[in-house]
């Protein structure tokens, strides 16, 4: 369900997939993330996702002017990761307000993985 805004000229509606792109730019942009993860349906392992389809890792709650967002990431060994859920969640909401308007009421973090590079 798209996030609707008005103003005096009329309506703006905003797709789920913008914001889930935004989130997944600004996330990207985060010290210690590897990726976003998605879950096989048939096998239950998580699979680092390409750039192109960062938004499958993510998913959005729209309700009027307010957007929660969820997001399944993949981090780097070594980084601590409350410090860096923390990095995310602050960037997502700050791009999502800034580029939308929007009121971004919860991002919620679920780290699915570590990548040990070899």
């Amino acid at each position: 369900m798209p996030a609707k805004t008005n103003n005096e000229y009329g309506y703006i509606n905003i797709e789920d997939s913008v914001i889930a792109t935004i989130a997944g730019l600004s996330a990207m942009e985060s010290y210690g993330i590897v990726g976003m993860a998605s879950k096989s349906a048939t096998d239950g392992f998580f699979q680092l996702l390409k750039w192109e389809n960062l938004s499958k890792g993510i998913k959005v709650y729209t309700r009027d002017d307010e957007v929660e967002v969820d997001l399944h990431v993949i981090l780097e060994y070594g980084v601590r990761i409350s410090v860096v859920a923390e990095n995310i969640i602050e960037k997502v909401k700050f791009n999502i307000e800034n580029l939308t308007g929007l009121n971004v009421t919860m991002v919620n973090i679920y780290v699915q993985g570590i990548r040990v590079e070899k």
